[in-house]
């Protein structure tokens, strides 16, 4: 069961140390105080398309669907373990970043580059942070279901 995979995943990264320097790019293993991964991506690329039909608009949210279908599985999981989930929307992070107004703290300055909004919930027992968000699509067209884990407190 895939959920059950991505549960096991978490709770891995909740249980290991973080690096102690950053993998270099988004997407990397993490960096230092977080671990950031991958857990699903959305089938298809938008690449290939014939040009027939629609414009791939309903390609787009059927693979979006699917991504949060998946987010959403996930985050009922991690609810029943931890409670409910908090809601923070990382638009307003990210503009802040970019301004330079005020230092946002890494993980979080980045990952309000490539996900808009992220479910959060606090670890029990170990101060740790779990966020949950899906990436906007790049040049691919693919959704990607990405997992934060942290000891950085969010902005």
């Amino acid at each position: 069961m895939t959920i059950a995979r991505h549960l096991a995943t978490i709770d891995r990264l909740c249980s290991e140390d973080f690096p102690l320097e950053h993998g270099g790019s988004f997407g990397s293993p993490g960096g230092p105080g977080f671990h950031l991964v991958e857990l699903e991506r959305s089938a298809g690329s938008g690449e290939g398309d014939d040009g027939e039909g629609d414009d791939g608009e309903g390609d787009d949210g059927e693979r979006e669907e699917q991504i949060e279908a998946w987010r959403e599985g996930l985050a009922q999981r991690l609810a029943d373990r931890w409670g409910e989930q908090g809601h923070m929307s990382l638009d307003g992070v990210f503009l802040r970043a970019q301004q330079g107004d005020e230092h946002i703290p890494e993980p979080w300055a980045s990952l309000g580059a490539y996900v808009r909004n992220v479910y959060v919930w606090q670890a029990h027992g170990d101060g740790r942070w779990v966020a949950l968000g899906i990436s906007r699509p790049g040049v691919d067209q693919e959704f990607s279901l990405l997992a934060l884990v942290t000891e950085i407190d969010p902005p």
